[in-house]
């Protein structure tokens, strides 16, 4: 038995006679018959909650305002300028008309006319420029109000952009077990644009609807109460109308949003694995699953446009139908002389621009509320709460040189809550030991590791570095005391060098080729650019022993306490194997460094101190040397052999 290693099992005879009396059931903790609520609104019966306008998200949106306020209020000022500018036309042009038809007008020279008239106690040629010089304010003001307004709503969806995907990457392992990879990029982009648009561009249309029909409205009736009474009789229904539209447009846009995710998702995972899809023939699959995403993003898309056509339409019959009855009943008053026709004409265009304020009101209303229901998919994705902390703690640093214990840990995987993987697992690995585990597929070999870098929290049992509980430490500084290499190493676009310092960002030039050396990156002098040579997307330039290698020589730059190697020569040739496991023997046996080796291959159990060896149900059933567990023909180490 190697001196490094303790284990808190029996015999192996008697374990594996326990394991074979108990039910063949796996053993459920009381914690995995609760539905795990990690997961963002998906289903039907958890959408229909963000249905439901919270005051509260009405707060968090004016909230992102206040960083805002100055520039917003400028675009408010500007918006009141260009507003008051366009409503002093209508009055202007009534005015002009009742001018040119006046009797005297007809019995006198054009000069006299342009030399003696006058409009509002201006002449004919100075109340022309004064309206060109109100058309170019009024553009001016337009213009800085959409500029002021664009860059505001930038600067609102960059911060808003940046708060979720720092949002996103803090949450823990289980949280990516049970959301859709591109559910969470469409809140991160289309979600978090309509919100932003929303208390901007929107807003501003909204402000500048309410101004023009509010003023429009009692200038309309200055100009002619009677008329202004046909007009305000048809403005409560439509304005019942656009409540009703704008609650079912919400509902319609939070339904179109999480669709949305779902076709990205699919897409992604799709061109995220083309080789495996082309490899089966699968692409008629992939093309018919993404049609029926974009389907159903299509069935939603014709339910809107039926919805707002319905809408629009009635409001276009009410507003003909309006007009026509203002024109007659305004005629007749012309012909009794109680209304000229400079005033009918000035009252119909701010029925005009009432009218169109009205319309731009239900468009402001329908818009803001598909804010609204951006805005809930967007804030439960900020009110997400990461289970793990990784800020407060312990340092792990000194701790992580100690014992690694494992006391009776029971763990059951989030989304697999009828599925246990350790009813008890219970071992000790001493400082600077090198320890391989062994066993079946799916019991739990690399759920060790994944426990032991806390992307999961044990249900119940401890596990301890240097005597410590790993709960108890900081998590960055727990993870930046181990190096681990995964089975399938992940590379990053970038250069060699950048991925190599990815495990260490302050790396030196030097310590990036000391590592690439240590892992047996000899591959890199054959590149044209060497260490600036850009890896692809997911490491797509380099074959999977060259992934695997630079995936190994970032776990060493950081020269970790714990090193987790979770088949991290599968993807080797025998030479650059070797190679590696020379490297790694350097470390293994400085005695500095605590090695887990999780492998099938001889090579890597044969350079171990330890063998421990689970069965499918996670338990510890044998432990000992490679050379004592080989010898006993028949046991479970050498029936996981064959």
């Amino acid at each position: 038995m190697a001196r490094h290693f303790t284990c808190s099992t029996r015999s192996t005879n008697d374990s594996i006679k326990e394991s074979t009396n108990q039910s063949l059931l796996p053993s459920v903790p009381e914690k995995a018959h609760v539905v795990h609520n990690r997961a963002l609104a998906s289903t039907d019966q958890e959408f229909d909650s963000l249905l439901h306008l919270k005051p509260q998200d009405v707060e968090r949106l004016v909230d992102l305002c206040r960083r805002e306020f100055w520039p917003l209020a400028w675009s408010l000022f500007l918006l009141s300028i260009a507003a008051g500018t366009s409503l002093i036309i209508p009055a202007s042009m009534g005015k002009l008309l009742d001018f040119s038809m006046s009797p005297n007008k007809h019995n006198s020279e054009p000069s006299e006319i342009l030399a003696d008239q006058r409009i509002f106690g201006l002449t004919l040629t100075e109340f022309g420029c004064g309206i060109a010089g109100l058309f170019v304010v009024a553009a001016c003001a337009n213009y800085g109000r959409l500029y002021i307004l664009r860059v505001v709503g930038e600067r609102i969806v960059a911060r808003l952009r940046s708060r979720l995907y720092k949002q996103i990457l803090m949450q823990d392992a289980a949280f990516f077990d049970s959301n859709r990879v591109g559910d969470l990029l469409s809140r991160l982009s289309s979600d978090a644009n309509i919100v932003a648009k929303s208390l901007t561009q929107n807003i501003s249309d909204g402000l500048r609807s309410a101004l023009v029909g509010t003023f429009g409205l009692v200038l309309m009736a200055y100009t002619n109460l009677q008329l202004t009474g046909v007009i305000i009789a048809v403005a409560p229904p439509i304005a019942i109308g656009a409540v009703i539209y704008g609650r079912k447009i919400r509902n319609i846009t939070i339904r179109s949003q999480q669709t949305l995710g779902m076709s990205t998702r699919v897409a992604e995972e799709t061109l995220n694995n083309i080789k495996t899809v082309q490899a089966f023939s699968g692409d008629r699959t992939e093309v018919r699953r993404y049609n029926t995403a974009i389907r159903d993003i299509f069935s939603i898309g014709r339910t809107e446009a039926r919805v707002s056509g319905k809408f629009f339409s009635a409001t276009t019959i009410a507003g003909n139908l309006t007009a026509v009855a203002v024109t007659a009943l305004g005629l007749k008053m012309i012909f009794a002389g109680t209304l000229t026709a400079g005033e009918l004409s000035a009252f119909m265009m701010y029925s005009v621009y009432t009218g169109g304020s009205m319309i731009g009101l239900s468009h402001f209303y329908s818009k803001i509320m598909k804010g609204l229901g951006a805005a809930s998919r967007v804030f439960e994705l900020v009110d997400a709460e990461r289970e793990i902390k990784s800020t407060k703690g312990l340092l792990a640093a000194d701790a992580a040189k100690g014992a690694i214990e494992f006391k009776d840990v029971k763990f059951t995987y989030p989304t697999r809550p009828l599925s246990s993987v350790f009813s008890g697992l219970s071992f000790k690995i001493e400082p600077g030991a090198n320890v391989c585990i062994v066993g079946p597929s799916g019991g739990g070999k690399t759920t060790i590791g994944q426990l032991l870098l806390r992307f999961y929290d044990a249900d119940e049992g401890q596990i301890t570095l240097g005597g410590e509980d790993i709960r108890s430490f900081n998590i960055n500084s727990l993870r930046g005391a181990i190096g681990y290499v995964s089975q399938d190493p992940v590379l990053f676009s970038g250069s060699i060098a950048d991925n190599i310092s990815y495990g260490k960002p302050t790396a030196t030039m030097a310590e990036i080729t000391a590592a690439a050396s240590r892992a047996n990156c000899v591959f890199i002098d054959d590149l044209s650019k060497g260490f600036d040579t850009p890896v692809g997307p997911r490491g797509a330039q380099l074959s999977g022993g060259q992934k695997q290698r630079l995936a190994i020589a970032r776990a060493l730059i950081k020269d970790p306490a714990i090193l987790v190697l979770d088949e991290a020569t599968s993807s080797l040739d025998a030479e650059s194997e070797s190679a590696v496991t020379d490297a790694l023997k350097n470390v293994m046996d400085s005695k500095t460094t605590t090695t887990i080796s999780i492998s099938h291959r001889l090579s890597a159990i044969r350079r171990s101190d330890t063998v421990l060896v689970l069965n499918n149900r996670g338990q510890i059933v044998e432990t000992g040397r490679f050379q004592d567990l080989v010898a006993d023909e028949n046991s479970f180490f050498m029936k996981t052999l064959t």
